[in-house]
């Protein structure tokens, strides 16, 4: 699997947002397009995560996320949640996006892994609080300046 292993969080206006659901979602919908199978890649060691136990192997399990496999598939900033029939039972599964490792395309192995240590996204009805506009790297005010381009 190839994966740019810096996904994590960057400095800048967003500096507390999580990109790590936004490229999931991204990379989820190219493999679709594409005719490729997503699997994700979780810790389910990680607080929250609500899988079927009996798949897990070394504190890790990979998921089948493509729209055949699963059933009310939500790709939440917060998390993914769907429907999805292990051994013919139907279980429902939960996975807080922190705990999400990586997304790759089953038939390729393309795909991409996550930084672990990117800062998770606030959860649900919270938000990071964004900087004022115009504000500087220190809270000071700064003009904005306009420039005439010929």
């Amino acid at each position: 699997m190839s994966g740019t292993g810096d996904a994590g969080a960057g400095a800048g206006s967003g500096a507390g947002l999580s990109r790590r659901p936004y490229l999931l979602r991204a990379m989820h919908e190219w493999m679709g397009d594409a005719g490729f199978t997503p699997h994700i890649i979780v810790d389910a060691a990680r607080a929250g995560v609500e899988v079927p136990t009996a798949y897990i192997k070394d504190g890790r399990i990979v998921l089948n996320v493509s729209l055949n496999a699963t059933q009310r598939l939500q790709l939440l900033n917060h998390g993914i949640e769907f429907d999805a029939r292990f051994a013919g039972v139907v279980h429902h599964v939960r996975v807080p996006m922190g705990a999400v490792l990586g997304i790759y395309a089953r038939e390729t192995g393309e795909g991409m892994v996550f930084n672990e240590g990117e800062p998770e996204a606030p959860p649900p009805g919270e938000s990071a609080a964004p900087a004022a506009p115009g504000a500087g790297a220190k809270g000071t005010m700064r003009r904005a300046k306009l420039t005439v381009v010929k």
